[in-house]
């Protein structure tokens, strides 16, 4: 298969539209449209996965963060990001970034680190904005199984733990054909009633086209009638961060126990223990310190995250059991994640996932 059909595989799961506007993510240096000889995964792509890569004799490396951030205005390997550059064009590697697109993503690295902590009733933290938009069409009622079904496939219909969901009524459409128009029923210049299905559906704003595509494909209209409406409702699925439940409630000291075992963690930092048992849980991989305060109004007894601010711990003793656990310690499982992404779609492709640990922090 082509490089190409892997990242829109990935793309499918964790679409560009969900990162945040600071990001980066997606394709970063190279062309799709060849071969895949296998898939490099890795949580950074540095000198060491650059070299990975080519003894592998692989040419695509799918990274978590971003090898090129900002812009540059020269590339002369004055630092590792210049030097993996002209490494990765020297030998025909292909580099590709899944970054908070992925966090975002339903099932993504945050819902990852809900399953390594055995968490249920998982939803987003901070569910998006402005994501969800509403299609309304008519179709003659013996074709309505069939654009429904189309529409589905396109991605509509799906709310929380449910999908195919849709509104359908049926009424009374009118329509005369004029000259020049080749009408499915009816004649030219003739007024002509149908009974119709109205379908109603809501689907992700990155999905638009996906979904005006199937529905001139299925619709058996010439010209289709259909609106497309904004919505205010929020996807409870995706966003940031996320909050879910442990199933057995544990002692705050014997969770934090816990987290340090599952994720390795060499230093883990809390800001005070009270005694309590842990049962609503919050998570942000990362630097998640900006969902501190969503995480407290949540009612969430804990939350996780890889980096906070020394100032950032002031203040929350009564409200929250602040843990943090490492950047990279947080987020060293979504290279599995990409795996599973990557085997399910490409069982025959070699997928390795790095050996390289990138973190750049010690301990001692």
């Amino acid at each position: 298969m082509k490089i190409k059909e892997i990242i829109c595989a990935l793309e499918r799961f964790a679409p560009l539209p969900l990162q945040d506007g600071f990001d980066n993510a997606g394709l970063q240096i190279g062309l799709t449209d060849v071969e895949t000889t296998g898939a490099l995964l890795c949580l950074d792509v540095t000198e060491s996965i650059i070299d990975e890569a080519i003894d592998l004799g692989y040419n695509l490396v799918v990274s978590h963060h971003p090898l090129i951030f900002k812009g540059l205005k020269s590339i002369t390997g004055s630092d590792y990001v210049e030097r993996c550059i002209i490494k990765a064009i020297k030998h025909d590697i292909v580099i590709y970034a899944a970054h908070t697109n992925l966090d975002n993503a339903y099932g993504g690295v945050n819902y990852k680190i809900a399953e390594i902590l055995g968490l249920t009733d998982v939803k987003a933290l901070v569910p998006k904005d402005d994501i969800l938009f509403k299609i309304v069409t008519y179709v003659p009622k013996m074709h309505a199984e069939k654009l429904r079904t189309a529409l589905f496939e396109a991605g509509c219909g799906n709310i929380g733990n449910y999908d195919k969901c849709s509104f359908n009524q049926v009424g009374e459409g009118t329509f005369r054909a004029l000259d020049g128009a080749n009408p499915f029923v009816g004649k030219i210049d003739e007024l002509h009633s149908e009974e119709e299905v109205k379908i109603e559906t809501i689907f992700p704003s990155y999905k638009k086209s996906d979904v005006i595509k199937a529905l001139f494909s299925s619709h058996p209209y010439e010209e289709p009638a259909f609106d497309i409406y904004s919505l205010q409702n929020n996807s409870s699925r995706i966003g940031s961060g996320i909050i879910g439940t442990l199933t057995n409630p544990i002692k705050d000291i014997d969770f934090l126990n816990v987290i340090k075992e599952k994720f390795n963690v060499g230093c883990l930092k809390y800001n005070q223990l009270s005694d309590k048992k842990i049962s609503r849980v919050a998570v942000c991989g990362g630097s998640g310190a900006f969902l501190l305060q969503n995480a407290i109004k949540s009612g969430a007894d804990v939350f996780i995250t890889g980096e906070y601010k020394y100032h950032d711990y002031f203040g929350h003793e009564n409200d929250i059991l602040m843990t943090e656990i490492g950047h990279y310690e947080s987020e060293q499982y979504t290279s599995n994640l990409l795996y599973s992404l990557i085997h399910e779609s490409f069982a025959d492709l070699s997928i390795k996932i790095s050996s390289v640990n990138t973190n750049p922090i010690k301990y001692i």
